[in-house]
C-alpha cells in the first residue's frame, strides 16, 4: 500500500468510528502529514461543528504549511452551519489536498475542487474511492434522490421462516446478532415497521447497546387505518420520536390520542399508505438513512416497489418448517428462478452460530 493510500485508509477510520451521530451531514475523516509524519487528524463529530478538516489544521498548526491533507469528502466552500473548510485550508498553507470522493451536494459538487486549485494548492483524487462512497451511501443516494437509503433487515431460520406458525419469534438468532442490530439502529436516522408488526410484537423499536444507549432512530409505523393499540410501548416509551402514517380511512378518535400521546400522525392519499410518498416525505424531512424490520408484507412491498438499496439477512442454525409458518418476504412469487431478485457485491460474517449475509440489491 502506497502513502496516499495508507494516509487516507487513516482518514476512512476515523470517520466511521462517528457512524450514526452526524447526520444529516455526511462522515468525513482528515488527517494532515508532512514529511511521512501525521500533524493532525480530526472527524467531523456533528452537525453544526466544525468539520473534520478543521480539527485535523488545527491540531497541525503552524506544521500545517507545506504539508498534505488527506479528506474523504471534497471540502466544502460555502457558508453553512460553519465557515467553508476550503478557506482554512487555503489560510494553513496546505500545498495538497488528497480527496477520496467528491460532494453531490449541489452547494459543493466540485466548486470545493475548484476553488482549491484556483488558490494553486495541487488536488489529487481517486485514492480509495469506494470506500468513501459506501462510508456516505445513505448521505450521497438522498442527495441524488432526496429518498433515503433503505436498508432492509430479516432474520429466518435456515428454512427461511420470520416465525411459528402462532407468530412465536423471540429468539430467531442469538444474543451477538441482536446486539449487532441494535448498532444498526443507532446507525440509521429512522426504523420502519407494519402496523402488524405492532400488534404481534409490540416492540420499543430503541438502540440498546453494551457501551451505552446509543442513538436512538426516529419509529416509522404504517398504519392505514390506526390499528395499533393504544398501550403499545411505542406510544408509551419516549426516548426516541414515533410519525405514524397513516390514510383518510383512520379512526380519528385514535389519532387524537396519538397525537397526546406525542405522535406525528402524518395522513397520506388513499385507503393505503403509498410507501412511495412515505419515502419522499421522509427524504424532505432529511432522514437520509432508513432501516426496515417489518413483517413478510411490508418486506414484500419494499421490495416490490424497487425501494430497497442493501439488504442484510440474519440466518439463525434452526429449523421450524410448517406450510404457515411465515417466511421473510411475502407476496407473489415470480414464475421461474430467474427472475428472483438478485443481490451483488455480497459479504458474510458470523455474529455467535448466526451467519449474516449482507447485500445490495441490482440495478
Amino acid at each position: 500500500m502506497g502513502n496516499h493510500e495508507h494516509w487516507m485508509s487513516l482518514a476512512i477510520q476515523l470517520a466511521k468510528a462517528t457512524a450514526g451521530q452526524t447526520s444529516p451531514n455526511p462522515m468525513v475523516g482528515a488527517v494532515v502529514v508532512k514529511d511521512n509524519r501525521l500533524l493532525g487528524s480530526g472527524a467531523h463529530l456533528r452537525a453544526g461543528t466544525p468539520h473534520a478538516e478543521v480539527h485535523a489544521l488545527n491540531m497541525a498548526g503552524k506544521e500545517a504549511e507545506g504539508s498534505t491533507i488527506y479528506v474523504t469528502l471534497e471540502p466544502c466552500n460555502h457558508f453553512g452551519r460553519t465557515p467553508p473548510c476550503t478557506e482554512k485550508i487555503i489560510e494553513s498553507g496546505v500545498k495538497r489536498v488528497v480527496i477520496g470522493s467528491g460532494d453531490p451536494d449541489q452547494l459543493v459538487a466540485g466548486k470545493g475542487i475548484a476553488r482549491l486549485r484556483e488558490a494553486g494548492i495541487e488536488v489529487l483524487e481517486g485514492i480509495h474511492t469506494s470506500e468513501c462512497l459506501e462510508l456516505n451511501e445513505a448521505y450521497f443516494h438522498h442527495r441524488k434522490t432526496g429518498l433515503p437509503f433503505v436498508t432492509l433487515k430479516t432474520a429466518t431460520t435456515l428454512d427461511g421462516k420470520i416465525a411459528t406458525e402462532s407468530g412465536d419469534s423471540r429468539w430467531i438468532t442469538g444474543v451477538e446478532s441482536r446486539s449487532y442490530v441494535h448498532q444498526l439502529r443507532h446507525e440509521n436516522d429512522a426504523i420502519l415497521v407494519g402496523a402488524n408488526t405492532v400488534v404481534a410484537d409490540d416492540p420499543e423499536l430503541t438502540t440498546r447497546l453494551s457501551e451505552g444507549a446509543g442513538i436512538h432512530p426516529i419509529r416509522i409505523v404504517l398504519d392505514s387505518h390506526l390499528r395499533i393499540p393504544l398501550t403499545s410501548k411505542l406510544l408509551n416509551t419516549k426516548e426516541a420520536p414515533t410519525w405514524i402514517f397513516t390514510t383518510e380511512a383512520k379512526d380519528a378518535f385514535k389519532e387524537a390520542a396519538f397525537q397526546e400521546a406525542g405522535v406525528e400522525v402524518i395522513t397520506t392519499d388513499g385507503v393505503r399508505v403509498d410507501i412511495r410518498e412515505v419515502l419522499e416525505v421522509l427524504g424532505k424531512k432529511g432522514i437520509l438513512s432508513l432501516l426496515v424490520e417489518g413483517g413478510s408484507q411490508v418486506n414484500a412491498a419494499m421490495l416490490k416497489g424497487n425501494y430497497v438499496q442493501k439488504v442484510i439477512s440474519f440466518l439463525a442454525p434452526k429449523i421450524l418448517g410448517g406450510t404457515k409458518s411465515p417466511s421473510s418476504v411475502g407476496g407473489v412469487s415470480p414464475e421461474k428462478m430467474e427472475e428472483a431478485l438478485a443481490l451483488h457485491r455480497i459479504s458474510w460474517k458470523q455474529y455467535g452460530n448466526d451467519l449474516c449475509v449482507t447485500g445490495y440489491i441490482t440495478s
